[in-house]
């Protein structure tokens, strides 16, 4: 009776694997697809970024996309800080840690995302990792899938990637990476807008007067 027990229970799970796989890669392609279609996509962010060697350092600001190779993050906390792409460079000016100066480099030639973790991750997900469903949650009241996508492709910014994608319109609530450097960055979004006309001027960056731009 006990070997009955046991078998029914191993082909059980056995037949729960695959559907759990297919609602995982259903999910994302949800996500996916959601992504994909955004003319433009603004929200509140609180990132968080942890080392065991540095310590942990937080930021908090506005973020505001169009398509993957233009982005926009702008810091209340540090105040005046940014990280923008303008659809050619980006631009990297925080002076707390580097002062006098900003940084430019041109988008990664390999997808064209640069700092842009969105698209890295929701732009043709199926192609570049593999994904799985860890649970349901909530952030701030959203219910939530949480999904686990480790890199199934080479030359991917980070080593492992959760997601907290949210039931009602599939987009991300919250973000976390972990990037070979050993930082955890975590990314939480609230206050999303999609598909508003953004003002000019959202993804350019002018710096600031005595401010050298030092090229990458």
């Amino acid at each position: 009776m006990r070997g009955v027990v046991t078998a029914l229970l191993l082909c059980s799970l056995s037949s729960a694997l695959p559907v759990q796989a297919q609602r995982a890669d259903s999910i994302i392609e949800r996500s996916s697809a959601a992504y994909r279609q955004l003319r433009s996509l603004t929200a509140e962010f609180d990132q968080v970024i942890s080392n065991e060697m540095i310590g942990t350092y937080k930021s908090r600001g506005t973020l505001a996309q169009a398509g993957a190779s233009r982005l926009s993050m702008r810091f209340t906390d540090p105040a005046g800080e940014a990280i923008v792409i303008d659809g050619t460079s980006i631009w990297v000016y925080t002076p707390t840690t580097a002062p006098g100066q900003v940084m430019r480099a041109p988008i990664a030639r390999a997808a064209g995302y640069g700092a842009n973790l969105l698209a890295w991750l929701l732009d043709k997900p199926a192609e570049r990792y593999k994904v799985t469903l860890l649970r349901g949650d909530s952030v701030a009241g959203t219910p939530v899938d949480v999904l686990r996508l480790m890199p199934a492709v080479e030359g991917l910014p980070f080593t492992s990637a959760t997601l907290w994608l949210a039931r009602s319109d599939g987009l991300p609530r919250r973000i976390e990476v972990t990037e070979p450097s050993g930082n955890r960055r975590t990314l939480t979004l609230s206050k999303l807008q999609t598909n508003l006309a953004l003002a000019p001027g959202t993804f350019t960056f002018t710096p600031p007067k005595g401010v050298k731009v030092i090229d990458q």
